[in-house]
């Protein structure tokens, strides 16, 4: 879709100097901030430390997000493509690295065949992954005292295909109005009981025991984009413990966070949640996304009544309530990559199973440091990791900069940007100027190549993945669109 499609927005490289973007956003009344000078190295709020309740600082003010990986073996563990990826991150420069990666629990709960499991069996792979970080970033940076390493952990539930790239094997808490028709779930498709809930929870558990044991400093658990832990946030209409009240949405989380506490004291605990959520979205004309039709949807959690926009005061609660756990780490991400991704990943070029932007890109950025800034300001002893800032391209630093200099988050996470451009921390910690052939173009690549079971990588950019058989797959896939 990518060559073939001319985008309705200008692409961000079109934008070149300062001037450019700050007159197109205030043409288009896009209310984006942004500092036309970045501030020196030494006194650049990118070298700011975090400092946490657990004593640990957090050695700057950028992080990199925990991503989907689909190149590890069938029994959970990493390979080459892996441990290439992880060197990216360690090399980055960013001194909070959120999770790594999404880390099923059990092999049932992985989102496609070749996800990395934690288990007795796959344990010493993450004690050398872990060592791999801690490696390259001491020959990168000298130290690593001041990183801060976590584990993202994933139950995928309703997107579970743990033997099939296409064949959904869903674990669900509800049937979806639009969603079980979406994915080829019959209306009466069973759903998970509350023992089998219970065995999920004993699962996590288990698995943090074992992150603590592999060293790493904290887990995620995992509530955002549709997976298990957020489709929980939003059963309202289930029935027994985990479903209804908010009380008993949350319980999911509260079960997880005391079994934690109990076998892994000391071990420190994040979420990564999807704040907002909207309404499904499709192709409609000409291709561009469009929502569902409903007159009501409580099925949003973060969103309004009828689905169309956000409304975070269960997000409030929820947030109080993992305050009240002890979590300090929250990294805030919005929507579903399944069924509404420019919520949460603004681009021009959608996936292969996407649709076209609904909005400007843009809009979605600014959606995503909005909410932030909103739950920031509610609770300022959180530390946030804001979103989203991909799509920027060359001005991402001029808006986190802006973002940390205004109190708007804590810390600026870099998804796929890293890679196309691993070390594009490290240069703006640096304050060198950005090296504009490596930036991400969002061509969605990254996401289309797994979608139809391929590995995932930076194709246009990373050598390693351009050159790669799969490459020409991808091109005779993308032609056949």
């Amino acid at each position: 879709m990518s060559e073939k499609y001319k985008p309705a927005y200008p692409r961000m490289a079109q934008l070149k100097t300062a001037d450019d973007l700050r007159n197109y956003l205030t043409k288009n009344d896009i209310d984006l901030p942004f500092d036309d000078t970045l501030l020196s190295p030494t006194e650049s709020l990118f070298n700011r430390p975090i400092s946490l309740n657990s004593g640990k600082t957090i050695g700057n003010s950028l992080c990199i997000l925990p991503m989907e990986g689909w190149d590890g073996t069938l029994d959970g563990r990493p390979t080459d493509f892996t441990r290439n990826r992880w060197k990216k991150f360690a090399i980055s420069g960013a001194k909070l690295l959120f999770g790594c990666e999404a880390v099923a629990v059990c092999h049932s709960g992985k989102a496609n065949p070749n996800q990395l499991v934690m288990n007795d069996e796959t344990f010493p792979d993450f004690v050398e992954l872990r060592q791999l970080l801690l490696d390259e970033h001491t020959a990168a940076f000298g130290q690593t005292d001041d990183l801060v390493i976590g584990l993202q952990l994933t139950h995928s539930g309703r997107f579970c295909k743990p033997k099939s790239h296409k064949a959904f094997e869903s674990k669900i808490l509800y049937s979806h109005p639009f969603l079980n028709s979406k994915f080829g779930m019959e209306a009466d498709y069973p759903t998970l009981t509350d023992d089998e809930i219970d065995r999920i929870i004993e699962q996590y558990v288990e698995a943090a025991v074992l992150a603590q044991k592999a060293g790493y400093d904290f887990v995620d658990i995992k509530h955002c984009h549709g997976y298990l832990g957020h489709e929980f946030l939003s059963a309202v209409s289930r029935e027994g413990r985990y479903g209804g009240s908010f009380e008993n949405r949350t319980r999911y989380l509260r079960n997880i966070v005391a079994g934690i506490r109990e076998v892994a004291p000391g071990l420190g605990i994040g979420i990564r949640l999807s704040a907002f959520d909207m309404l499904p979205f499709k192709k409609g004309p000409a291709a561009v996304g469009v929502p569902e039709t409903a007159d009501q949807y409580p099925f949003a959690f973060g969103g309004n009544d009828n689905g169309l926009a956000p409304d975070l005061t269960e997000t409030k609660a929820f947030l109080s309530l993992a305050q009240s756990l002890g979590i300090q780490l929250v990294c805030i991400t919005g929507g579903s990559p399944y069924y509404n991704p420019h919520l949460m990943r603004p681009a021009l070029f959608p996936p292969s199973d996407g649709y076209l932007p609904p909005e400007d890109p843009l809009l979605g950025v600014k959606r995503q440091i909005d909410v932030t800034n909103e739950l920031k300001q509610a609770f300022p002893e959180l530390v946030f990791i804001g979103s989203g800032y991909s799509y920027l391209q060359e001005w991402l630093p001029n808006v986190a900069q802006s973002v940390l200099r205004n109190g708007m988050a804590d810390s600026v996470g870099f998804g796929r940007m890293v890679l196309s451009y691993p070390t594009m921390p490290a240069d703006m910690l640096a304050g060198k100027s950005l090296v504009r052939n490596l930036i991400c173009r969002t061509f969605s690549d990254c996401t289309t190549a797994p979608r139809n079971g391929l590995i995932s990588g930076c194709y246009p950019l990373d050598t390693l993945y351009k050159k790669s058989p799969e490459a020409e797959q991808l091109k005779a896939i993308k032609e056949s669109l």
